[in-house]
């Protein structure tokens, strides 16, 4: 007997709608120029129809249950439903807008109710154990026998084994944690738009070059309202705001950091966050409850390379006292840098809202490195090209070539086409670097096509950031961060575009939480290998290479302030556990509750420092209640030792000639042995087949100079 609902019969898309047949652009590729919203939700719900159906014949097949039937059928299902949604899903996170956000939150739940047809479903668990039973007989190779156990293990977790009742609860309960997750996403997108900090004195903005007041003022122009002419600081994801760094004004600094905190705290009814975090948390601790786990965190942790919430916080804790201290450290220098300032007074005590400030003059004084001084060496399209690009060259042999015929879903996205060092095409990587009004904040990989030899596709990869766009004509100059981000971004492009699996559920990028950072934090190494800073960091005007001792006093600049990002790291990563790691009866109440609850959780983790707030404070913390991420924001850090273990051997084992490991050898392992594995095995394993042994912690805690 299936536990799955009734659905509706699948029917024929109207033939005039463009999802109704399979794009015939270059591998996949959607044709966004032939879309219109309104053609997304009939789309969608035939889609949902027809992979229904698909799961309905499978569950009622009356033959034996074997790979073809029931394996390869089930990985084969869904094609115009995945059409249609990693359409829908770009557009949500990148384009946003009323319409957008109000089909999301009419499909969330009729997508998690989707998902539990599937991973509900006795008859379908029911083959899929019957193929378990009979594996030890069969001859299946060791991706078919992995994604067999995947699929038995994801049946279990999500709750297949329930009685009746508890199954109809467990049906509630993920409609609406779902439900609740895209309230919360679209609540903190409002948040970082109701909260940008309006300035119509220019004096107040002295700090800031031509370029940046430039930007700002577009961005006070292009919102359009009366109350915001003169300029604009509009607001990223995190707590600390870049332009915290330049601003002379500490009013104004003050300001700027009180809007960025006050975010989802009840400011504004629309983005007020409290109520929707907390029902989340308690629905997710509920849910964990009713699946046999002590708490959420304890869920999430046990399908993760990580496997238990007591390796976690002992991960988090090993790392807590130190970086605290060092923060502490580096308070005490800056307070003295205050001091000293005439403009401050010797009397003036260090605030949040001034650390990157000071910090920054620190960087100018120790290591004289300046942004007015190096942007110019620091130029988009030449860190894509001659950095990022010519990397993934030197390592994988891979080429680039735009394809202006080619559109993207907005103004400023472009799409190159990717091929091995013999020609062959290999997928397409689309990059969207700009912010815009509507797009989610922060920096992130998505696909639009997996690679999958099972269904004949191939890769197309997304690389979403947010940097401010530049005066028309005017070139696009970075930040030696917003470098590292191109980097970071790409080496996730990377795990999907190497990607060589059978099926689709295990390929590229579909990892464990605490995995799939490893790879995109391996790639920010070569930022700073030699031969490829030489080729990138050139003055955008007259082609000389960044001086060397500039680039060495950045490389040095880049090591200061390690106790700070730690620390503001750990904050978030500790609020998340914190926020997962408790019964439902234990989760406040109230709103004017959350911040109490997160001040605590601090301070019993050991980083309740008030110079230095989390990275994400609770009520715009996305990465955890806006889903993808919770109880699985210690990922970065996890992952970083699997990084920073990786990095050594690239530049000790991988080495040629002093190269760094930049070559085709090293690439080339790195790329067989892990990258193009996806999730065919276990990850764990395929970072020893790489170093040969289990991962240490030692090269971490050297990188962020937290020995004890």
């Amino acid at each position: 007997m299936s536990s799955a609902p009734a659905e509706t019969a699948p029917t024929e898309l109207d033939p005039t709608n463009p999802f109704a047949e399979p794009w015939d652009l270059p591998y996949g590729l959607p044709d966004f120029g032939a879309i219109e919203l309104d053609h997304l939700r009939p789309a969608i719900a035939e889609g949902l129809a027809r992979q229904r159906a698909e799961w309905e014949a499978v569950a009622s097949d009356a033959e034996l249950p074997s790979v073809a039937n029931t394996l390869e059928a089930l990985e084969r299902s869904g094609t115009l439903l995945r059409r249609v949604l990693v359409v829908f899903h770009t557009l949500s996170s990148a384009v946003g807008g009323d319409q957008i956000d109000a089909i999301e939150t009419e499909i969330a739940p009729q997508l998690a109710a989707h998902r539990d047809a599937l991973w509900l479903d006795r008859r379908l668990f029911a083959r899929i154990e019957s193929l378990t039973n009979a594996a030890p007989l069969l001859d299946l190779d060791d991706e078919t026998r992995w994604l067999l156990a995947e699929y038995r293990k994801r049946f279990v977790r999500a709750g297949v084994l329930l009685d009746d009742a508890d199954t109809a609860r467990l049906r509630s309960l993920n409609a609406r944690i779902v439900t609740l997750e895209t309230e919360f996403s679209q609540r903190v997108v409002r948040g970082m738009e109701s909260g940008a900090v309006a300035v119509s004195d220019p004096a107040r903005l002295t700090g800031l070059d031509e370029g940046t007041l430039a930007g700002l003022a577009r961005n006070a122009a292009d919102r359009g309202a009366a109350d915001r002419a003169g300029h604009l600081l509009t607001l990223g994801l995190p707590t600390q705001q870049p332009l915290l760094a330049r601003l002379d004004d500490p009013d104004l600094r003050a300001e700027l950091l009180a809007a960025s905190e006050a975010r989802g705290t009840g400011v504004e009814d629309a983005s007020d966050t409290r109520a929707t975090l907390l029902e989340l948390a308690r629905l997710r601790a509920e849910r964990a409850a009713l699946l046999g786990y002590e708490h959420h965190a304890a869920y999430v942790a046990e399908e993760a390379t990580a496997a238990t919430t007591a390796a976690v916080n002992d991960l988090l804790g090993r790392l807590a006292g130190p970086a605290a201290r060092n923060a502490e450290k580096e308070a005490a220098e800056l307070q003295e840098m205050l001091a000293a300032d005439p403009a401050a007074g010797p009397d003036a005590r260090l605030r949040a809202a001034d650390w990157s400030f000071y910090a920054e003059k620190v960087r100018k004084e120790r290591y004289a490195v300046d942004d007015a001084v190096l942007q110019p060496y620091l130029e988009l399209d030449r860190v894509l090209r001659d950095g990022v690009f010519f990397a993934a060259n030197q390592l994988y042999g891979l080429t680039f070539r735009e394809r202006t015929d080619l559109a993207g879903y907005a103004d400023g996205v472009r799409v190159w086409e990717v091929r091995e060092d013999d020609g062959t095409g290999l997928g397409l990587f689309v990059g969207d670097y700009y912010a815009r009004s509507g797009k989610r904040g922060g920096a992130w990989m998505h696909h639009l096509s997996d690679q999958s030899h099972l269904l004949g596709t191939q890769p197309v990869v997304v690389n979403n950031l947010n940097i401010t766009a530049p005066p028309a004509g005017e070139p696009t100059l970075l930040t030696w961060d917003e470098v590292r981000t191109c980097f970071h971004e790409f080496g996730h492009a990377l795990h999907g575009l190497l990607s060589d699996v059978r099926y689709p559920t295990l390929s590229g990028t579909s990892v464990p939480r605490d995995f799939v950072e490893y790879p995109s934090q391996v790639n920010e190494m070569w930022m700073a290998n030699p031969a490829v800073v030489e080729r990138f960091a050139r003055h955008h005007v007259t082609g000389e290479p960044m001086p060397a001792e500039l680039l060495e006093k950045l490389l040095a600049a880049a090591e200061y302030g390690e106790g700070f990002a730690t620390s503001e790291y750990l904050g978030a990563a500790l609020l998340d556990q914190a926020w997962h790691q408790v019964r439902p009866e234990e989760v406040p109440t109230e709103p004017a509750d959350v911040a109490p609850f997160e001040q605590s959780a601090l301070e019993r983790a050991g980083v309740g420092l008030d110079l230095v707030p989390p990275r994400y404070r609770s009520t715009y913390f996305n990465h955890t209640f806006g889903g993808g991420y919770d109880a699985g924001y210690y990922s970065y850090i996890w992952s970083e030792v699997l990084d920073a273990d990786t990095a050594e051997w690239f530049t000790t084992e991988g080495d040629i000639a002093g190269d760094g490991g930049l070559n085709r050898m090293a690439g080339q392992k790195f790329r067989d042995r892990l990258l193009s594995r996806g999730n065919s095995q276990d990850p764990l394993q395929s970072f020893r087949d790489l170093r040969g042994r289990d991962p240490r912690i030692e090269p971490l805690l050297a990188r962020r100079g937290l020995q004890e």
